[in-house]
């Protein structure tokens, strides 16, 4: 689906291998990582506070909001665009019943040429869930990345110019270990991305579960941050449910202002891998993961 009137972002892969990462055969179709977004929806009802909360807690400002169809089926939503210093949420407040798989996406990548975007990501192993169709600006696409991953591509008839992230939010995504590597694989020949670490005994503490280990994948891309956990699906609650985690400064600080604007807290700060991370729930359900890099 596609935020009106400015969206984002290009997909970004996995590899086990450098020599996997950049096949000869796949575009280069990636802009920047600040023209990707979080798609994030609520009801119309929590809009105001949702916006409000957010921005309090990272800063930034939001483009005008607007009503319009952003599927290829009708439908009408609330659209609008939050742009802060460590990460995009494009925002949907739906006045009708959502169309399927709308919702599922997860995020939006801008691609500098859709039809060279998809035609790779078939190539690599991508289902294409919602064939190409038209919007105001452009020209959007939903794929599906072995594991179930759900990713909205779009295009813009004019490009957008977007400040760059002071800090470049991770894409947080959660996939079974029978379809880790498949994930990791197809991904990284879409994105062209390189794995920064795969560690096979990263600590639970991560995952809600501090006595046990996991694998952990981290992949960077001219997309952005991509975080891939592979578990065995047994997560408490929140865990799982954030699709991106915003890098901060100073964790403290910017939970005082999530507090004091509504957020809930619901992982206390912990500290693994040389970071400290918390959850939080903004008000309207969206569930975030918040981390500062500790030295």
């Amino acid at each position: 689906m596609r935020l009106i009137p400015v969206l984002a972002a290009a997909v970004v892969a996995g590899s086990l291998t450098t020599a996997q990462a950049r096949p000869a055969a796949a575009p280069a179709v990636a802009v920047a990582p600040q023209y990707g977004t979080t798609h994030v929806y609520v009801a119309p009802s929590d809009l105001d506070r949702f916006v409000a909360s957010f921005l309090a807690t990272f800063g930034g400002q939001s483009t005008k909001q607007v009503v319009a169809t952003v599927t290829p089926t009708p439908s009408s939503t609330t659209s609008q665009l939050l742009q802060t210093p460590v990460g995009t949420v494009s925002l949907f407040g739906f006045k009708t019943p959502i169309p399927t798989p709308f919702g599922a996406e997860r995020n939006g990548y801008l691609v500098s040429d859709i039809d060279a975007a998809v035609k790779s990501a078939r190539a690599a192993g991508a289902d294409v869930i919602v064939e190409t169709f038209p919007d105001p600006i452009g020209r959007d696409v939903v794929v599906q990345w072995p594991g179930g991953v759900n990713m909205q591509l779009y295009w813009h008839t004019t490009k957008p110019n977007y400040a760059a992230f002071q800090t470049v939010p991770e894409n947080r995504i959660y996939v079974s270990r029978e379809r880790a590597d498949a994930f990791v694989r197809s991904f990284q020949r879409f994105a062209h991305a390189k794995v920064v670490s795969d560690d096979a005994r990263a600590p639970g503490a991560e995952i809600g579960r501090p006595k046990d280990t996991y694998r952990r994948i981290r992949l960077e891309a001219a997309f952005g941050k991509f975080t891939v956990l592979s578990t065995d699906g047994h997560l408490p609650y929140p865990y799982g449910r954030e699709m991106t985690g915003y890098e901060v400064t100073n964790l403290s600080d910017t939970l005082d202002k999530a507090r004091a604007a509504g957020v809930t807290v619901l992982v206390e700060p912990y500290t693994a891998d040389h970071r400290q991370a918390a959850v939080v729930q903004f008000p309207g359900g969206y569930i975030a993961e918040i981390h500062a890099a500790v030295k």
